[in-house]
């Protein structure tokens, strides 16, 4: 016997979405695979009469119960684990699932855990200041001609883990760390190497990815994100704590 996926544990996230149609579009088609959680980022146009008109009467549910942000940020703050589509690859992106693939390990985590699945704009898709925030990538396999509506990307996506099923008995699967505990995390420990020069002050960004995929790869849970947060801040009292014997020295 098979467990499927947990619905109420899974959110499509649209991101900066141009065209109000396909909000509608996607609803419906998230809707045919049991999916009710939608959440729209800094919509261009958000006309209700032209989502509800291809959303049709079946979503008016969906439509109804969307939730607008105006960053992605805010809005992935409550999630634990953020899964990015994308149809370019290489440079930050180089690391990708298959929709069946990551449908499993979804299966999985969503039992306990809040995911949110980022779909973007029409015409740019993802930018890398949305990936930073994905803890795994999806790209959809497609032929030479790669054109995929995102309604439809949803629909296939939705789809896979409609399918998807894990055996019953399976490995425990912890709670992580929301998407705002390790935000707060990454800050802290960027600051913290910015100030002992382990990474260069005047990018910090490009050097933390690396060490943003290493702490993905790890999918930390809450606590041991408080552990790494007090480190940070033992190297830093330490710090100060040098300093000023230091400047007491000397004045000796």
């Amino acid at each position: 016997m098979a467990q499927k996926v947990n619905p109420d544990n899974i959110t499509i996230v649209m991101v900066r979405p141009r065209f109000p149609e396909n909000i509608g579009s996607a609803a419906r088609a998230m809707l045919n695979m049991g999916i009710t959680n939608l959440v729209v980022v800094s919509p261009e146009n958000y006309d209700l009469n032209k989502i509800r008109k291809l959303a049709t009467h079946f979503a008016s549910d969906v439509i109804d119960g969307v939730k607008i942000f105006e960053n992605l940020k805010e809005a992935l703050s409550s999630y634990n684990y953020v899964v990015g589509t994308t149809a370019r690859l290489g440079g930050e992106r180089a690391v990708v699932s298959t929709p069946s693939n990551m449908a499993k390990k979804l299966a999985d985590l969503s039992q306990n855990n809040r995911i949110a699945i980022l779909f973007g704009s029409e015409d740019r898709g993802l930018i890398n200041e949305d990936i930073r925030f994905c803890h795994e990538l999806i790209n959809i396999p497609s032929s030479d001609f790669s054109s995929l509506n995102v309604s439809q990307a949803v629909l296939l996506v939705c789809y896979e883990l409609f399918l998807a099923g894990i055996e019953e008995k399976t490995k425990y699967s912890p709670r992580l760390a929301s998407r705002h505990e390790l935000d707060g995390m990454y800050e802290q420990v960027k600051e913290t190497l910015v100030k002992i020069d382990y990474i260069n002050h005047e990018n910090p960004d490009y050097w933390m990815n690396k060490i943003r995929h290493f702490f993905t790869r790890v999918e930390l849970r809450a606590g041991e994100v408080s552990i790494i947060r007090g480190i940070c801040r033992q190297i830093n009292w330490y710090g100060k704590n040098s300093y000023k014997k230091g400047i007491e020295g000397k004045k000796n």
